[in-house]
Formats: structure tokens, sequence, C-alpha cells
């Protein structure tokens, strides 16, 4: 019988209820979920009852649990450095969501600290382990479109019910570039690389709540040719795509980065001999990624990549914000 991981969460965010605390559950030959934290007790209680684990009222008493091997991290942007930190210095595994931090020095001495000590520091982009990205990598590298010239890729929403969203906070780290715009970086260096530059980029600043309401930036490979334009955004009419245009074709999907479980990618391929519709099969990234999380702990394979890429992403961040 394999390894099982035991896991906690801290923090009650809506992506752990309708996603990673049924996958964490579904995946029972793997993880064993010990407890969630909260800082409000009826919330923490709600989620243990549901999701038949413990409850604890602070983040600080449930990384005290003596058996531990790992943490996920759904708090807001601003909490995320102090309590990875914590965990990383208690020896657990962190998987986090992104964005790791709200800032490149940050995100640099975290990705150190887990280098030094072995441990699994992920930041949580489910969209990289669809199928549906295999699919679309597979075409690219096939030539399928030619040589890849150009990508555009989208991300943003309309505006949030709730006024009081931590993604409308500045103290909370909130704020388009870190919560949409992240995604459409992290795709960016998916099909261009690590070695790429922000060339130009815009963020209009929301004068009440003062963050980034939405923004764009171009990004090029510094030994290349490939051109990435991205946009994201709050309060904006939903897109979530890509294209990527070659010599030879192009291929599109409006929904790359935030699949459901259950729902049928539909993918665009266009050349010289027409148009057709490519209908793939349903996957469930949740899950695809907790099995990456798991297998990374278990097997002790190398972080380099991880660690490299963290950094990476965080460096773009910054330089989008003229940093």
């Amino acid at each position: 019988m394999s390894r099982k991981i035991n896991i906690v969460v801290l923090g009650c965010a809506n992506i752990a209820e309708r996603f990673i605390m049924p996958s964490l559950k579904e995946l029972s030959d793997n993880f064993n979920l010990v407890g969630i934290a909260s800082r409000a007790k009826v919330k923490a209680d709600e989620f243990a009852n549901r999701f038949e684990t413990q409850a604890y009222y602070s983040y600080k008493s449930i990384l005290e649990h003596d058996e531990l091997d790992a943490v996920y991290i759904p708090l807001p942007n601003s909490l995320h450095y102090e309590w990875i930190k914590k965990s990383l210095e208690k020896n657990l595994h962190v998987l986090v969501e992104k964005s790791m931090s709200c800032n490149y020095d940050e995100v640099l001495e975290l990705n150190n600290i887990a280098k030094e000590k072995n441990l699994v520091l992920i930041e949580n982009f489910q969209f990289r382990f669809h199928s549906q990205l295999k699919y679309i990598k597979d075409l690219v590298d096939s030539g399928k479109i030619g040589r890849l010239r150009n990508i555009r890729s989208s991300f943003g929403f309309p505006p949030f019910s709730d006024k009081g969203n931590i993604r409308y906070s500045k103290e909370l780290g909130g704020g388009a570039l870190l919560d949409a715009g992240a995604y459409t970086l992290k795709i960016s260096q998916i099909f261009m690389g690590d070695d790429i530059s922000v060339d130009t980029s815009h963020l209009k600043f929301d004068k009440d709540n003062h963050i980034d309401i939405y923004g764009s930036a171009s990004l090029s490979q510094n030994n290349g040719d490939i051109v990435s334009q991205v946009s994201f955004g709050f309060d904006n009419y939903y897109q979530c795509n890509i294209e990527l245009w070659g010599s030879k074709g192009k291929i599109y999907t409006n929904r790359i980065f935030t699949p459901p479980p259950g729902y049928t990618p539909l993918i665009e391929l266009e050349t010289q001999d027409g148009k057709d519709i490519i209908q793939l099969e349903k996957d469930n990234h949740f899950l695809n990624m907790l099995k990456y999380f798991y297998n990374k702990i278990v097997t002790k394979d190398s972080m380099e990549n991880e660690y490299k890429d963290n950094i990476n992403q965080a460096r773009l961040i910054n330089e989008i914000k003229g940093n």
C-alpha cells in the first residue's frame, strides 16, 4: 500500500471548498485530510463536518499537529508569505494558491528555504495539469501550425457580487495582476520558456480600492522571436482564452484556465486546409495536480524546475508592476 500524506488546509476559501477538499477526499489512498483551520469558528466547524475532518481555530494551532507532512494554503495573497515560511520551517511540503507572495524578494526567500530543506513548494496553477493543455502543446510541437509566432491570452471576469471580496482589498494583496494576470504570465512561460521579459505593460488602478482593476502586457523571448500579448481584469466581460498563431495556422480555445471537472474542451485548429473543431475528453485538473504534488513528495523527485518557475513567475509580475 502506498504511503498516505497527512495534509491540512489553512483557510476556508471557495476553491478549497468546491474543488481541493473534495479532491483530497477522493484521493483517500494518497492523502489523509487531518484538519481545516479558520479564524472563524463557525466556518471551521462547518467545513470539518462536511469533509469529515478536525476543525482548528487558528493557523498556528493546526501546524502544531505532530504528524503532518504537507499543507495547502488558499489564504489571501498578503498572508501567503508568513504561512508558507512557517510551514517550511516546520519541514512541511506546501501547495499554495497563486500568487505565491506579493513581491519578488519574498518568493525568492521562500524558494531558497524550500531548496535548502528539500521540500516541495508548488504554486497552484491547476490548468498546467489538464489534458487540454497537453493536447495543445503536442499540436504545437508537431508543427501543425508551423513555427509559433504569437500568443494571445485573456483572463477576466465580471464584477464580484460581494463588494467586500478579498480581490478588491489592497491590504489583502488583491488586484487583477496577482489574481487573473498571473495565469496569463504562467501560460506565456509554458510556450515561450523562462528566458522572457516584459516589453510593455499597463495597469489601470481603481481610485476607491487602490488596486489594479485590469491590465495588459507584451512579453518577448530574449533569444527568440515569439511574442505573447496578455490581458486580464476584474469587472470585465468574461474571457478565459488562448490563441496560438503560427506560420501555417492557429489554435484557439475559450476555457484554458478554469475548465471545471466534467467540462468538455473544444479546440479550434485552423490551417490552409480549413478549420477543425476538436472535442477532447473531460478531465479533472484538480485531481491531476494533487497527484503531481503527492508524487513529488513521495518520490523526492527534483524540485529544481518548480523553484525556478516560481521565481521566474514573481520576476515577471515585478516587471509588469514596473519595479
